[in-house]
């Protein structure tokens, strides 16, 4: 019998290359990103010493001091044309034209393979998947713990049984835990496929992957969902990239962005986006309009970082009206519907600053 750790890690660095060695993004043994990433063991912009230094120095900040307030998410038996609802970190549901996607389902306690140790949930989850109507498909973005998570696959199966659509590699991942070959696409970056009327296009992301002690056997990816009325952007987890423009101009504008704008640090410059990052990203796949929706991902829910709770956010807001960003801050559950509204109206009544009744004394602008 495999023990439960061994079994949330996944599937074997064999099983993975076995499908992914024939892409031209794999290389020297390891899928790598079109720019270089880095992890960078001292920094002067966050004082004196190592990372782990800064960690020490600062740790305690990035969780809230009260209840994180949530929101009971409310489906419609059918979906919207354009909606979505955040259920905290990256895992969202996304209605688009009548479809229905999860996007990264964590449901779990912890984003760790163990269930005793690693980052702990900081709120509860506000809604259960048995709760979630049916699922057109479920879109991963890449392996790491906090956006893949195997008690949640577990779920999926037993309650829904959906179709995936997963970065190469992470398929491997998946049929570990039994789920069967024939429900799983996955694609290389720009490679695209059809689910129920929606085009699905993996795209890239400057990121990296692994859920044990080798990298990047897995592609990381971020995702573009057109229908035939509107479309959506999902970030995953990424760093600043050239290749937001290259999308932009391929596959953009959207009408609903959602980016993530936590866990950014000094000290990990290239892999996850500052929200001053994270509003030029929004920008360049809208080709610079203005008329997108920017749903904030990728804070909350976990601690990963070492920056305030609420600075994601409170930054985000900042960065957002210097840029002229129509950006929405919905409390954890909420479901924001932006079709058959004014989007002016919907945008105005998601600004509400809720973090500050729970954040630190000291975590405010």
């Amino acid at each position: 019998m495999q023990l439960p750790i061994l079994r949330r890690m996944g599937a074997t660095t064999a099983s993975q290359r076995q499908r992914v060695t024939g892409s031209p993004h794999y290389r020297d043994g390891e899928f790598r990103s079109h720019e270089p990433t880095h992890v960078v063991a001292t920094s002067e912009a966050e004082g004196p010493g190592s990372m782990l230094a800064t960690m020490a120095r600062e740790f305690g900040r990035g969780r809230p001091r009260g209840t994180v307030p949530l929101v009971t998410p409310r489906h419609p038996h059918e979906p919207a044309d354009l909606a979505v609802t955040w259920y905290g970190h990256a895992t969202s549901v996304v209605e688009l034209d009548g479809r229905r996607f999860l996007l990264d389902p964590v449901f779990g306690k912890r984003a760790s393979p163990s269930v005793v140790a690693g980052p702990k949930r900081l709120h509860p989850v506000p809604g259960r998947i048995a709760e979630i109507p049916r699922l057109d498909a479920v879109i991963l973005s890449h392996d790491h713990y906090d956006h893949l998570d195997e008690p949640s696959i577990r779920q999926l199966e037993r309650t829904h049984q959906p179709h995936y659509v997963v970065p190469l590699g992470v398929d491997a991942h998946l049929r570990a835990w039994g789920v069967p070959t024939g429900r799983i696409t996955s694609l290389d970056w720009r490679e695209e496929t059809e689910i129920a009327g929606i085009r699905l296009t993996c795209t890239e992301a400057r990121h990296f992957s692994g859920r044990g002690f080798v990298r990047n056997q897995t592609l990381w990816a971020a995702w573009s969902l057109h229908g035939p009325r509107h479309s959506v952007f999902f970030g995953g987890d990424s760093g600043p990239t050239h290749r937001y423009a290259d999308i932009g101009a391929d596959l953009g504008p959207f009408d609903l962005t959602i980016i993530p704008i936590g866990a950014y640090s000094v000290h990990w410059p290239d892999i996850h986006l500052n929200p001053e990052e994270a509003m030029e990203a929004h920008l360049e796949v809208n080709k610079g309009e203005t008329g997108s929706v920017l749903l904030p991902i990728h804070w909350a829910t976990f601690n990963l970082a070492t920056h305030w709770w609420s600075e994601p956010i409170r930054w985000a807001r900042r960065a957002a009206a210097e840029r002229g960003v129509r950006m929405v801050a919905p409390r954890v559950g909420t479901r924001i519907q932006l079709s058959d509204n004014d989007i002016d109206e919907v945008v105005a009544a998601h600004q509400d600053p809720w973090w500050e009744a729970c954040a630190a004394a000291d975590d405010r602008d």
